[in-house]
Parts: C-alpha cells; structure tokens; sequence
C-alpha cells in the first residue's frame, strides 16, 4: 500500500495486523528505509548484519538523510564527527595536494562505513567523501557510535573486518599506482578490476558500467583527463574495449591481461 505525504511517499505493509512503514520516497528518487530492523540488503551488508539487540540500540543512535550528487559528507583535515553508513549510492574517497592535485583513493559502495579510522581514532577526517550519485546515509555520532562498540562486541569485529578491508583495497591501490609501469597499464588493470570476478568466467566480451567523468578515471591513476582519453580512444582503435555510453566492454580480456606486470 501507498500513501502520499508533503513532498514524500511512504510504503506500508500489514504486519500483524497493523501498517508498518516499510520506507520513504525521497525528493531524488530513492526508497528510503527509516528502521534498520526492516533493511532488506541487512544480512548482506558486513557491518549492519548485527544481532537484534545490537540493531534496536544502533537504530536510536543513528539519524537518516538523503543527499544529492556532488554533495561532500566530510572534508580532509576536519574534525571528526562521527562515522556514515552509506546505506544506498557510492561515493569517492579521495585526498588532495595543497597544489590542487587530486587522487582518488577508492570507490565506496552501499553497505560501508565511512569516517572509520578517524572516528575511533579520534584525528581528523584522512580524505574527503563525495557523492557520485544520490544516496541514503545513516550519520552515527562520535561518542554515541564508541559507546555503541564499547558495549556491542560484535560490532566492534564488524568494525574490524571493515577496516582489514579498507587496508586490502589500499594495499591494491598502492601497487596499482606504483608497481604499474605505463599509464596503459594501469588503465588495463583498474578495468580489470571492475570487471570482478566476471575476468574469470571465461566469457568472450564482459559489460560493465561507468559513471565515472575521465577525470574521475585520471584521478584514480594518477594520470591527466587528456591521457585518459587518448587510452580510451586506443584501446578501442585495437579493439581491447568498446563503449557505449555509460557501457564499456572488455572484449578481449587476455590482450588487457598480458598488459599486467606482474
């Protein structure tokens, strides 16, 4: 069932007799979900899979907002606040020279918390996190969200396994930008790595989806929009990739694989 409110819809299901609101259609077009005992994706999601008392006390300390694109949840150097779930959308997480110089240091996705090392750490935000698209996030407060940990130790391993992943990624990242001998080649291996587990599949032509602006691209090799262009433009003069709008497609994965030193 739905029902219309100023400027929001809600979903409502009988449970027990009784309407629950299941979520809200945001002004940008998503279904929010208010409780996180009703989240549907929870059990899929490394940190929100909790037990039901660590969910009932995680729902009072969070507060829900939606946010539009371009929309910077914290900035480098900030003082910490708290951590952000970041229940739908992604966002980049990227760091910034005083010469203006920008690297993207990852892609965050649904599911992860953000503002972790500096939250628990007690120091200043490490990069800044902007949105890529409309989004949902959960905002945890700093001293309600240690609290929260201090007394639910399971999410405290979430947290771990959460930030032993993050270190995984950096890891990954550092040997991208650094090991990688051309700007070609780094441009092979982060398509590769987009492509997943799909590389393996042993299909002839994998289709993913781009939003990022070729700026964004150069940002995360460390190179210039120009040269992003230029790799583009070559890799689909020799037929390693084609595109179509927002649509790349590898299509000939050993060629980008023997492209990896490794």
């Amino acid at each position: 069932m739905e029902v219309t409110g100023v400027g929001h819809r809600f979903f409502l299901k009988p449970i027990c007799g009784c309407w629950m609101v299941l979520g809200v259609r945001s002004p940008y077009g998503l279904d929010i979900i208010e409780n996180c005992k009703t989240c549907p994706v929870r059990e899929d999601r490394l940190f929100c899979n909790l037990n039901p008392a660590a969910l009932e006390d995680l729902q009072h300390i969070k507060s829900t907002a939606t946010y539009p694109k371009g929309a910077m949840l914290f900035v480098e150097g900030q003082e910490s606040r708290g951590a952000f779930i970041l229940c739908k959308g992604k966002g980049k997480l990227y760091t910034s020279s005083s010469e203006g110089k920008t690297i993207i240091l990852r892609i965050a996705l649904a599911g992860e918390v953000l503002g972790l090392t500096a939250t628990i750490g007690n120091k200043p935000y490490e990069a800044t996190f902007e949105l890529l698209e409309p989004s949902q996030m959960n905002f945890l407060p700093k001293a309600d969200f240690l609290k929260f940990l201090t007394k639910h130790g399971e999410a405290g391993l979430h947290v771990a396994r959460q930030l032993s992943s993050n270190c995984n990624i950096a890891y990954e990242e550092i040997r991208r930008l650094g090991l990688s001998a051309s700007a070609a080649e780094k441009f092979a291996r982060i398509i590769l790595h987009w492509a997943g587990s799909e590389v393996e599949s042993g299909h002839k032509e994998i289709r993913i989806t781009v939003s990022l602006t070729h700026e964004e691209i150069a940002q995360m090799i460390g190179s210039s929009r120009e040269t992003v262009s230029r790799l583009f433009a070559d890799f689909r003069r020799k037929q390693l990739i084609s595109t179509k709008g927002t649509s790349l497609f590898l299509r000939d994965i050993p060629a980008l694989q023997r492209m990896l030193v490794q």
